[in-house]
Parts: structure tokens; sequence; C-alpha cells
């Protein structure tokens, strides 16, 4: 039986998913089996109330979810970097906690470097590095666009990397 992790890089603007299926009998180290199923982003329009944007994110998150049935869930961790965009991203994983408590799904959270680490062998490699490990890895013809969506893909191969 197939299992599929989602993988987010939450924003309000811009929310990232990537959704990835591998079979659990197959080792990782020996025959890596992990395909693309999804990717793209959730957009939320700049200039719309905050709690707009919000249930915007509410609603695409339950339709991903119902659509593709993830099993598990990896979130990139909030990173720290302006006060006010960063109190905007809080406000968007709350709702995308929020949503995964509704569905019961389990999910990890990792940090850029964590990330970066597990893709590139360098936690402070540069986002192409990531990207292109990300093509590499599943095989892809091109980097996946919009950035956010190669960032959420990235993230969904961190948790399979660091499965059980």
């Amino acid at each position: 039986m197939r299992k599929r992790i989602l993988g987010l890089d939450p924003g309000l603007a811009i929310l990232g998913f990537g959704i990835l299926e591998y079979d659990p009998a197959t080792t990782r180290d020996l025959k890596p089996d992990l395909a693309v199923v999804d990717f793209g982003i959730i957009e939320t329009p700049a200039g719309t109330e905050v709690g707009s944007r919000l249930c915007t994110i509410y609603e695409d998150l339950n339709s991903l979810i119902e659509t593709y049935q993830p099993d598990s869930v990896s979130i990139e961790k909030l990173f720290f970097y302006r006060m006010g965009n960063t109190i905007l991203v809080a406000q968007a994983r709350g709702v995308v906690m929020l949503v995964l408590a509704q569905h019961h799904l389990p999910f990890v959270e990792f940090t850029p470097a964590q990330i970066k680490q597990a893709l590139t062998g360098y936690g402070n490699a540069d986002k192409q590095d990531v990207q292109e490990a990300v093509k590499r890895e599943l095989k892809l013809e091109k980097i996946p666009r919009p950035d956010d969506a190669a960032d959420a893909l990235a993230v969904a191969m961190t948790g399979w990397f660091n499965l059980d």
C-alpha cells in the first residue's frame, strides 16, 4: 500500500504545497521509490483583508487534503526575519495547524537548515542548490515553479528522509 506525504511551505500570500507518494515496503537506501503526485501554491491576493486570506487558506488546504488523502505532513518551521511578516505567516501557520488537527493528520516540522542539510548535505546551502536537488532526486525535467512549490517538495522530501 502506497503512502503520501504532504509538504507545506507556509505563508499568508503564498503557501506552497508538494505531495509525494512512496511505497513503505521499499528500502530507501537501496531503491528509492518516491513519486511526485502534485505540487503548487495556495495564493491569497494582497490588499485583501487578512481574515478573508486566512479563510482561503483554510478552504483550499481542506480541499487539497480531501483530494489527495495524505498519510503525513511535513512543514517548514517559522523563520523569523521581519516582525510584521512573521506575524502574518504565524497566523497562516495557525490555520494550517487547525486544518491538520481537524483531519487528524500527524505532522513534523523542519527548520530551513534541516531541509537544506537533508537535500544537499549542507545546512547553509543556497536556494538554487536545494531546488536543483529537488529536480534531480525527483527526476524532474525542470525545477518546479513557483519557488514556494519547489520548497514544499523539499519539505516533503525531508519528511520522507526522516521516516522511521
